[in-house]
């Protein structure tokens, strides 16, 4: 049996066969866990190595849908951890929905949601949140996993009653109705709950979402992985937005991205100040096509661009997925937008008008363009339309395929051209007449070319106007530090000074054979030295802030208003008082009060210093 050192040596390959082949990503995972599932899988086909895995998977291709099973873990349950969805029922959703207007829309994306029991929990707090009316109008669910089994599942909204048993009793008759041993979710209410695939680590986020759930999911990916998914996760939430996170999941090394809202339940809060350098990477990692900025008005053009296309184009990924399809094709082949991110096979676009799965397979093996014409389409009226069909390999820096373009010219004029001119053969008059129309058309096509080039012309001057605009914000950032590194610099040293001061000053006190207590004009005590603390047991803490007046000390504080009243009024002149007090210990003292007038410099107004001295020994003093 060969070491684990031995079989970490090819896992990189093997997870590069996997992406290659399968199109699932999983270099971003924590290779420990991952390492352990895939031994697991291993060991129950009787495998040592991962280079034999490899040869095995290639022999055996249903091997596929076990390892990802194994490697994909899908553990939910509905309500799960009841306290955490309790605090999002009774705390988060009323600030969403505070913070929207009548019938604006609210967009939750369940990311990782495995098989749609998370989803469906949603569903039913918001429900008996909004109320189910005012749930339907607004709300739309996003429920996205990598794993298509699990999404299956998902879709069909059947559970079993074991399944059922973190739903409160109250609930589960009101949103699921039983069938055949089975509890099918609410049919009116699963129309606002969307599921489909989707691979945090390589495809674009959802954008303008005001709940995002992803719990139990970032665990399984190592840091450099988690780092990416969060900027993606901060991108796709609006400013306001809320990310609700598993019990096994933190984010205090983000703190840039999310602030904690609720640690125990895991509930963060977008931050708002992301820097122009890390909002401008997230936008084009993520393909934003909401922001106001030019990466996102680039990526509209380059839709509308897209969209205007007169060829009706597909745009198919490696793993068979359908990506994009531009308005003519959806036009012509009825085409919706759930259609996107469908396998291209599920489709009747794959073997109608002609089988297309075939020849994409043959462009990827020969690396070519691939042309079929005269396709025959029947209409719906009985008419036939003939198509002209070009599948091109997309490929990266030469080597590596992206997917395929696919497009279909409409090649019906040309063909009933040709059929004209062979029963017109004679006719001279109209052959005449209809290359005269090709020729227009041709003239068209080259204004339209023109029109194209101007518009990447004045493309290329918006990004060289950008770029300007990045620089300026470049040196203004610098020049704002610059400044608030001197702010900092004279603060540090005005804090020095400040202790300097205060440090003096607290020698100064602490010298003084008498008690020392400074009273405002409302004899509320501002000062109160460690020498009055030993006379009346009272520490500055404690009287601090207080009215001279209402301390209970040994001292009977009413004989000395007039003399302080009158230091006030300026009548008598520093005037002094010996007064029979007991001090904390209880013994009888004689207690000089002196007060005198002074002009605090921090507050701007006069102040009273009341110094109090034991003249108990020098009473008893024989003359």
């Amino acid at each position: 049996m060969k070491t684990s050192e031995e079989k970490d040596v090819p896992i990189e390959n093997l997870l590069e066969y996997l992406k290659r082949t399968r199109g699932f990503d999983f270099t971003g995972y924590k290779r420990s866990s991952l390492i352990r599932r895939i031994e697991k899988r291993m060991q129950t086909v009787s495998i040592e190595t991962f280079s034999d895995y490899a040869d095995y998977l290639e022999v055996h291709p249903e091997e596929f849908a076990q390892l990802f099973n194994t490697i994909l873990i899908n553990v939910t349950d509905f309500f799960r951890d009841p306290a955490t969805w309790e605090y999002l029922r009774e705390d988060i959703l009323p600030r969403i929905l505070a913070n929207k207007r009548n019938n604006e829309p609210i967009r939750v994306w369940s990311a990782g949601c495995a098989s749609g029991q998370e989803p469906y929990t949603l569903a039913i707090l918001m429900s008996e949140t909004m109320g189910r009316d005012a749930f339907q109008d607004q709300v739309k669910i996003y429920g996205t996993d990598a794993d298509e089994d699990a999404l299956t599942q998902a879709r069909h909204a059947s559970y079993t009653a074991k399944d059922l048993e973190g739903v409160p009793e109250e609930l589960r008759d009101v949103y699921f109705e039983k069938l055949n041993n089975r509890c099918l979710f609410r049919n009116d209410l699963r129309r606002s709950v969307i599921f489909g695939r989707h691979d945090l680590v390589q495809d674009a986020p959802i954008s303008r979402v005001d709940l995002l759930v992803c719990r139990n999911t970032l665990m399984y990916f190592n840091s450099e992985t988690q780092g990416r998914i969060l900027s993606r996760f901060h991108f796709a939430l609006n400013e306001a937005g809320y990310l609700f996170l598993g019990k096994a999941e933190t984010l205090l090394t983000h703190a840039n991205l999310f602030t904690p809202l609720h640690l125990k339940h895991r509930f963060f809060s977008k931050v708002a100040g992301i820097n122009l350098r890390d909002r401008l990477l997230v936008m084009a990692q993520a393909g934003d096509m909401d922001g106001g900025n030019h990466v996102a008005r680039q990526v509209r053009i380059r839709e509308a661009a897209f969209d205007s296309n007169p060829a009706a184009q597909l745009i198919v990924d490696a793993n068979g997925i359908l990506i994009l399809a531009n308005e003519r094709a959806r036009t012509l082949f009825n085409l919706a937008v759930k259609d996107l991110g469908r396998p291209l096979q599920d489709l009747e676009i794959s073997y109608r008008p002609v089988e297309l799965r075939s020849l994409i397979d043959l462009a990827y093996a020969e690396r070519r363009v691939v042309a079929v014409g005269e396709i025959q389409r029947h209409l719906p009226n009985g008419d036939i339309q003939y198509l002209d069909l070009q599948v091109i390999p997309l490929v990266y820096n030469g080597d590596a395929l992206l997917g395929v373009s696919v497009s279909y010219y409409d090649a019906t004029p040309a063909h009933r051209l040709h059929e004209e001119l062979r029963r017109s053969n004679q006719d001279l008059e109209t052959a005449l007449e209809e290359l005269q129309s090709a020729n227009e058309e041709l003239e068209t096509t080259n204004e339209e070319l023109q029109s194209a080039n101007e518009e990447l012309e004045t493309t290329n001057e918006e990004l060289q106007s950008a770029n300007e605009e990045l620089e300026t914000i470049n040196e203004e950032l610098q020049s704002s530090n610059e400044e608030l590194q001197t702010v900092n610099e004279e603060l540090r040293q005005r804090t020095d000074e400040f202790n300097q001061s205060n440090t003096w000053l607290q020698s100064v006190l602490g010298i003084l054979p008498a008690g020392l207590v400074v009273v405002d004009r409302q004899f509320t005590v501002l000062l109160w030295n460690r020498q009055a603390e030993e006379l009346w047991g009272l520490r500055s803490d404690e009287v601090r802030g207080r009215s001279f007046w209402s301390l209970d000390i040994g001292l009977p504080v009413e004989q000395l208003k007039g003399p302080a009243k009158a230091c006030f009024d300026r009548q008598v002149q520093n005037p002094s008082v010996v007064l029979d007090a007991t001090n904390r210990r209880g013994r009888f003292v004689k207690c000089r009060v002196s007060c005198s007038l002074f002009l605090s410099p921090l507050a701007g107004d006069l102040e009273v210093a009341l110094l109090m001295e034991d003249v108990t020994a020098l009473e008893h003093k024989p003359d």
